[in-house]
């Protein structure tokens, strides 16, 4: 034999050995990979879902907060409707408030009770409307117009129409 053939064969044979010892450790080194990359994969699976479980449960709250922020509201208004007629029930026990139970056309009944001790109350003057003022009377008389003018020099000053 050649020693170059002698040569070629001992470096095959120590390819062969070094892939021999290299192949598992190899094979050991893309499993720990696969599983590495398996892991990171799970891992951001269940980062996504729980950060998912996060926003929904984020909006569930502010959705929460909402609503208690109006309930709040609304308990606020109660209590200032409960108040107020607290205070209407005071007014009412101390007398302060007769003048909201005595209809205008009782006045005369109650005159000189304590509803009205000093008997004004009966004569009080009546406003235009208790007197019976029909809305639009004086407005057809002209007025009350805004530029002063009548009705009837209103009509005089439209487009189209004559002057005498």
């Amino acid at each position: 034999m050649s020693t170059g053939l002698i040569i070629a064969i001992i470096v095959v044979a120590l390819i062969l050995l070094a892939l021999l010892f290299f192949i598992p450790r190899m094979k050991r080194q893309a499993e720990l990979k696969k599983r590495e990359r398996e892991l990171h994969h799970r891992r951001e699976a269940v980062a996504t879902e729980h950060r998912e479980v996060a926003d929904t449960r984020a909006r569930e709250a502010e959705q929460a907060e909402r609503q208690a922020r109006m309930a709040q509201k609304e308990a606020e208004r109660q209590r200032a409707e409960a108040e107020l007629h607290q205070e209407r029930a005071t007014m009412h026990e101390r007398g302060d408030a007769d003048h909201e139970l005595i209809d205008p056309d009782e006045r005369d009944r109650f005159a000189g009770t304590s509803a009205d001790p000093d008997g004004t109350m009966a004569q009080q003057p009546r406003s235009e409307f208790e007197e019976g003022r029909e809305v639009g009377h004086e407005e057809a008389d002209g007025r009350f117009m805004r530029d002063g003018r009548t009705d009837d020099a209103r009509t005089t000053d439209r487009p189209g129409s004559r002057r005498a």
